[in-house]
């Protein structure tokens, strides 16, 4: 999930960091050009006053005319030289009063013959375009009118280079880019610091959730952090697991003692069995069928109660070498498959540790190779194989007895149940559902599939990780 909301959070606070930068850059990059241009205006209202002189010394035929004109001349030719923008006073009918240099002209088209237009109307140009810092070729072009007695008499116009101005705005630009991008910075951080705090009572009740999953049933969130709704939903979920642990462990206790308050009436009545067989013929077959279903009544009620206690037991986990603990129960049990004529054999890694409670895996273990050998013919072979994959280590118990069907394999496991073809071999239909009680307290599994091309593999599976901390 945190990789899903960061990117958004980024994404948002990135669009409304380009939203004011953006803004700000077109400002700054204005701002910078209308400085020039209110210095191009001054500079054009100078040689404007300089320029009325001239023009009205020739209009009244003075004799200075020349020499004020020369001093034009010499006023525009030292700005130029020393400013590098060239300049110079027009009159109407486009000759030149002076300029520097000599050879430049007005453009006659474009902005330049606009701005011209408007000069010889007695405004002001307007503002040139806006010169951006990859226009290398950008020029600023200024035209003011000269106006003598109310009348527009020439213009002053002046075309500036934008290098500096460029620079300037360029400049600013990086400064603009660096201050969002350690705006973004701060903002990123705030997103992780938002994210983690949103987060992690979510994170809190997956655990807690996959903990009750997978049988933790004393799993709770801690509901003193995060926000409001999140915290009522901890809350909410812890009322929950109560709730739900009580009614197991009221249907856990009423298994139990069911299992242990029906032993007693159970043994009476097979004692009383004992005692009336003593007034019937040796070998009625009755009471041996009444023996038979008292003492698989017996079993029932044995594994009744052990279900009861693996479900109800917590794990002592710990870290468990479980090659050499499937090795301990494949020595223990080859006696009985040496007896049934069935091969036991043990394959895979000799030492690969991972954590489980020793005690409910060997019991797990005892279940599954005991089903196995049970459902074995004579001749066949029965092979425990352990491995690491990944984050798990897998002990595969695989026989080549007559195995399950795919409808079958949906129900292994479940309490009771046993095959319609094995209802003539000794079983309770627990000893599965046990075992898997046994191994979901610390985290393990039990599957299982087909092991062609007859029989079937069973498959115990218990974490290489440690349990997370609380």
């Amino acid at each position: 999930m945190r990789a899903r909301l960061l990117p958004l959070l980024v994404i948002l606070m990135a669009g409304t960091l380009l939203a004011l930068g953006f803004p700000l850059a077109v400002s700054l990059a204005a701002g910078q050009q209308q400085r020039v241009v209110v210095d191009r205006i001054d500079d054009s209202a100078r040689f404007a006053a300089l320029a009325q002189f001239v023009i009205d010394a020739q209009g009244s035929g003075s004799t200075g005319a020349d020499e004020r004109r020369d001093l034009l001349q010499l006023e525009l030719a030292r700005y130029q030289e020393l400013y590098g923008i060239r300049v110079g006073v027009f009159l109407r009918d486009d000759h030149a009063l002076a300029r520097s240099p000599g050879w430049w002209q007005l453009p006659r088209s474009g902005e330049g013959r606009k701005a011209l237009e408007e000069a010889l109307a007695g405004r002001r140009s307007h503002d040139p375009p806006q010169v951006w810092p990859w226009q290398t070729d950008g020029k600023l072009l200024v035209v003011s009118p000269v106006v003598l007695d109310g009348d527009v008499v020439a213009v002053v116009a002046t075309e500036s280079p934008t290098d500096l101005m460029r620079g300037r705005i360029l400049r600013g630009w990086l400064l603009i880019a660096g201050g969002l991008a350690a705006a973004m910075l701060v903002a990123f951080g705030a997103a992780l610091r938002l994210t983690s705090w949103v987060l992690k009572p979510v994170r809190t009740l997956d655990a807690a959730a996959h903990g009750i999953a997978t049988g933790r049933m004393n799993s709770r969130v801690a509901a003193a952090s995060g926000p409001p709704e999140l915290q009522r939903l901890a809350r909410s979920f812890n009322e929950m697991a109560d709730n739900v642990e009580e009614a197991l462990e009221q249907q856990r206790a009423f298994v139990a003692d069911a299992s242990h308050q029906l032993r007693n009436p159970l043994a009476a009545l097979l004692l009383r069995i004992e005692l009336l067989a003593l007034e019937l013929p040796e070998g009625n077959e009755e009471i041996a069928s009444v023996r038979t279903e008292g003492k698989r009544l017996t079993q029932v009620l044995d594994d009744l109660l052990d279900l009861a206690l693996a479900e109800h037991a917590s794990a002592e986990i710990s870290l468990t070498d479980i090659g050499a603990l499937a090795a301990e129960r494949v020595a223990a049990w080859r006696p009985y498959a040496d007896e049934k004529g069935v091969r036991l054999t043990e394959t895979g890694r000799t030492a690969v540790t991972g954590w489980a409670d020793p005690i409910a895996l060997s019991s797990a273990l005892d279940a599954v190779i005991d089903n196995a050998l049970k459902f074995t013919p004579a001749g066949e072979e029965v092979e425990v194989s352990v491995s690491a994959e990944g984050r798990s280590v897998r002990v595969v118990v695989a026989d080549r007895g007559p195995g399950l069907s795919e409808d079958e394999l949906q129900r292994v496991g479940d309490r009771f149940w046993r095959s319609g073809r094995h209802q003539n071999i000794k079983g309770s239909g627990l000893g599965l559902s046990i075992s898997r009680a046994l191994l979901a307290g610390g985290g393990g599994t039990l599957s299982y599939e087909t092991n062609p091309p007859h029989g079937l593999r069973v498959t115990v599976t218990v974490p290489r990780t440690g349990p997370e901390a609380p």
